[in-house]
């Protein structure tokens, strides 16, 4: 399959079940191929869930679904060792972060400790159990959801756990007409017909494998490093900032921005790549002043100015 085709291939069959934009079903294969993971944060029931399920499906991943609590413990997530009375021995019981396609749902409302046990699977995609460490199946993707923080039982996310989320968006409300039609595909589920049955494998996990190895050769030219080091270095002194973007949101960012141009046919990356990650990339990273959030200015419009003052210099 050609890079090109791959978005609209998986965008196809992901709408099958979900009804809504394709931007979040591009910003999801560009962080799969990106080795990266994703964080969604908007109000309950807008899709999510199925957007999820789907696009596993579609991607060809393992999926599996962890729902926070405030009592969900690190056990539940990443799997305890259990006493075989048959083999007089603790054995090893995976949790469901097993798997490759992980949905964790309402992840702020988890407590810090269980939110904690994400931070080794996120950075290094292994697990670390009673002394033990265990590789992670590849590939593997976390598709985290948020509460806004006002709704009850959330909790803050910390700034190291956000900084390991490559992408963020939210979905927001579906047009009418797709709205329409989810009624529609609603009451042929409830006659049996489930929208999820009908997905077809678009990749498996060795493609995604080799789409990764792909995207991670595209050229970055010395001029394009340059661009991108000065536009970290301009979030970094900008006084409506509490603080600038870290070396690793300038790798992800790079990162994100050579798999863009492989999707696009490109085997090397332009400003226009930049361009288009700057506000998924940073905008749950990055947060106002209180002298800036009282000025008025929103974070999207203060980073849209950054990117705008840094020139790309050939």
């Amino acid at each position: 399959m050609k890079p090109e085709t791959i978005v609209s291939s998986i965008s196809r069959e992901v709408h099958k079940a979900f009804r809504g934009s394709s931007e979040p079903v591009r910003l999801l294969t560009l962080a799969l191929l990106s080795e990266a993971h994703v964080l969604v944060e908007d109000i309950p029931g807008v899709g999510k869930t199925t957007l999820a399920r789907a696009f596993a499906s579609a991607a060809g991943l393992g999926f599996a679904r962890i729902q926070f609590t405030p009592d969900i413990l690190p056990g539940d997530v990443l799997g305890t060792s259990i006493w075989s009375p048959t083999e007089q021995k603790f054995i090893l019981r995976q949790g469901p972060i097993h798997s490759q396609c992980i949905l964790a749902d309402e992840l702020n409302r988890g407590a810090t400790r269980t939110q904690a046990a994400f931070l080794e699977a996120m950075q290094e995609y292994q697990v670390t159990l009673d002394g033990k460490t265990t590789p992670l199946p590849q590939p593997f993707m976390v598709l985290a959801t948020q509460n806004p923080l006002e709704y009850a039982g959330t909790f803050q996310l910390p700034e190291a756990e956000l900084d390991r989320f490559a992408i963020s968006f939210s979905l927001g409300y579906p047009e009418t007409d797709q709205e329409l039609e989810m009624l529609r595909v609603y009451r042929r589920a409830l006659r049996n017909e489930q929208p999820m049955d009908t997905l077809e494998q678009v990749l498996t996990p060795t493609q995604v494998l080799e789409l990764q190895a792909q995207a991670s050769r595209v050229e970055v030219s010395q001029a394009m490093e340059r661009y991108i080091l000065a536009l970290g270095k301009a979030t970094r002194e900008d006084k409506a900032l509490r603080y600038g973007l870290s070396p690793r949101g300038l790798l992800q960012l790079t990162r994100l921005s050579q798999t863009r141009a492989l999707l696009d046919g490109r085997q090397a990356v332009l400003p226009e790549d930049i361009r288009d990650l700057w506000i998924p990339c940073l905008a749950h990273r990055l947060g106002l002043t209180g002298d800036a959030r009282i000025s008025g200015i929103t974070l999207e419009k203060r980073l849209t100015e950054i990117y705008e003052s840094v020139k790309f210099l050939r």
